[in-house]
């Protein structure tokens, strides 16, 4: 496994409204992976567990909402490490649209 990509999205909704809005915009995410398609997700308290199938790889992922930003979290398997800096480059510009 390579080190995870870990990207920070500050937002001034509070809590509450910021969890709403990510939990409307699940079915964006798999657009954020090459080939990505499916998405599994769960809550478990105020973060969000996800996996998206991409390329014939699995990808865990987690975006834990806080009051005052939401971390995004995406451990990449080593087939798609290849792509960590777009898939950086691209979470850092799409999760912020999770919150609009």
């Amino acid at each position: 496994m390579s080190d995870p990509i870990v990207v920070e999205v500050p937002h001034k909704l509070g809590l509450a409204e910021a969890r709403r809005r990510v939990d409307a915009g699940i079915g964006k995410l798999s657009g954020w992976f090459p080939g990505g398609a499916e998405v599994e997700h769960h809550w478990t308290a105020d973060v969000l567990h996800f996996t998206i199938a991409a390329m014939g790889q699995r990808v865990a992922s987690s975006l834990d909402v806080r009051g005052d930003r939401i971390v995004a979290t995406v451990d990449l398997p080593p087939f798609l490490a290849l792509f960590a800096d777009r898939i950086r480059a691209k979470l850092a510009k799409e999760a912020p649209k999770l919150l609009e």
